[in-house]
């Protein structure tokens, strides 16, 4: 059966996954590998959030880009994972203060944009996990996870470390980083690392739902 090799792992885990329900915001290079593990290892209740199309730009990261180029991810995605439930909208700070996350039992930020993703700690902090960048990067052996305040090697996450101590937020929440430098200025990409950083968000949600 489909998902036999998973219970063999989790055992009676598995029904955790089974009756989780998980939001996540965000499905390109990181997100799209996400979304598929978390399919794969069993999980029904996964509500995805993007507003954006495909393009050629895409292909060489992002999961099934190559069949729907000028389709909206989230109606792209949804045919190939029927389970899953789409919203169609661009994740900016004022939707995320809007959105009540209260049904969820993980919230996954694999966005990129700043405001909205300090709007996602300060709310979600508790049952978070976020993903810092993995562009410019070509060396999945150092990808990291650890809290917030822990993270290192990432201009980007310093600059979201530098702005939650501005707002006064002092509490931990689980982070995915590269310790690598990066290897280019400009924002290239190698799926090596972006798909490895989706597989690690969806074993840190696996291990936070049935820890």
């Amino acid at each position: 059966m489909k998902f036999d090799r998973i219970k063999l792992l989790l055992q009676d885990d598995f029904i955790k996954l089974q009756n989780a329900k998980v939001i996540l915001l965000g499905v390109g290079g990181v997100g799209s590998f996400c979304l598929d593990c978390l399919s794969r290892s069993g999980l029904k209740e996964i509500t995805i959030v993007d507003f954006d199309t495909y393009d050629a730009t895409n292909q060489n990261r992002q999961m099934w880009s190559e069949l729907h180029e000028g389709e909206l991810k989230v109606e792209a995605l949804q045919k190939h994972y029927p389970h899953a439930k789409i919203i169609n909208v661009h994740i900016d700070e004022q939707w995320v203060w809007d959105f009540n996350f209260d049904e969820y039992d993980v919230v996954l930020d694999a966005i990129d944009d700043t405001k909205a993703k300090l709007a996602i700690a300060q709310k979600c902090h508790k049952k978070l996990i976020s993903s810092f960048g993995s562009a410019k990067r070509l060396d999945p052996t150092q990808i990291k996870v650890d809290d917030i305040w822990k993270t290192y090697g990432d201009k980007f996450g310093s600059k979201i470390r530098y702005e939650l101590r501005k707002r006064g937020f002092k509490k931990k929440y689980t982070v995915i980083f590269s310790s690598e430098e990066a290897v280019v200025k400009a924002k290239g990409s190698f799926m090596g690392v972006t798909a490895s950083f989706g597989l690690v968000m969806c074993a840190q949600t696996i291990k936070k739902l049935t820890k």
